[in-house]
């Protein structure tokens, strides 16, 4: 595959206590797409310091694809170095910063994982995570489960910490070709959050993917595979998509 804008990497941004496995029913199809960088937030402490160790790891033009959390990663990549932006794509994302609740809420996990350790995320919290129809999915709650495992304590306090600043005013800054995704039984992310995004971001396209929770690279990969390609081609990032 010839770039438009050089050989631009995918750069795949998973979102809180996800690693490489969030991808995995997708990484032959992205590397059919485009050559792929992904990023680990294992150690992930700031948004800007992460967002600007991808810049330095990944020579050339970048296609940043933010899962959740990564979305805020994959924003800021674009604030701090536009130029290197072939396209954006933001999935199960907001720009929004946490409510009062939700930072309490982490106050209150960063204290009792300090004080009595990480047994990693509860099976209720993944399933809420899940299509309903997918909440008695034995061995996709494991896989789930097995990443923040993986993570371990220190990341889960670090990524609990992260301050999410309120991203809105900067998205109609961003110029390059841009693709939000929400799914329909997302319960952790609503619609509007979006909505609001692809609305704020000139020429965005807001595509909605059905039967599919928050998880949506773990539940419905073959369909973001192809609103990719069919995104890639049309914004022309690349001459030819596979």
């Amino acid at each position: 595959m010839t770039a438009k804008h050089g050989d631009a990497t995918l750069v795949l941004c998973p979102g809180f206590m996800t690693d490489r496995a969030l991808w995995r029913d997708m990484e032959t199809g992205l590397a059919a797409l485009a050559p792929c960088h992904f990023a680990d937030f294992g150690r992930m402490e700031d948004i800007e310091v992460a967002a600007r160790e991808l810049l330095d790891a990944v020579p050339g033009p970048l296609v940043p694809i933010g899962f959740s959390l990564g979305g805020f990663v994959a924003r800021e990549i674009v604030r701090l170095a536009p130029e290197r932006v072939a396209g954006l794509v933001l999935m199960n994302s907001s720009a929004r910063p946490p409510r009062p609740e939700i930072v309490k809420r982490n106050a209150f996990l960063i204290g009792h994982t300090r004080e009595r350790g990480f047994k990693g995320l509860s099976t209720d919290a993944v399933k809420k995570a899940l299509h309903p129809d997918r909440r008695e999915d034995a061995a996709l709650i494991q896989e789930v489960k097995d990443m923040a495992l993986r993570m371990g304590a220190e990341a889960f306090i670090k990524q609990l910490s992260i301050r999410r600043r309120d991203g809105r005013p900067d998205l109609p800054a961003i110029k390059c070709p841009a693709l939000v995704i929400w799914s329909r039984q997302d319960e952790l992310r609503s619609m509007k959050e979006s909505q609001e995004m692809a609305d704020a971001i000139p020429d965005a396209r807001f595509e909605i993917i059905e039967d599919c929770g928050h998880m949506t690279p773990m539940e419905a990969p073959e369909t973001v595979l192809s609103l990719l390609a069919d995104w890639l081609r049309d914004s022309r990032i690349y001459r030819t998509v596979l």
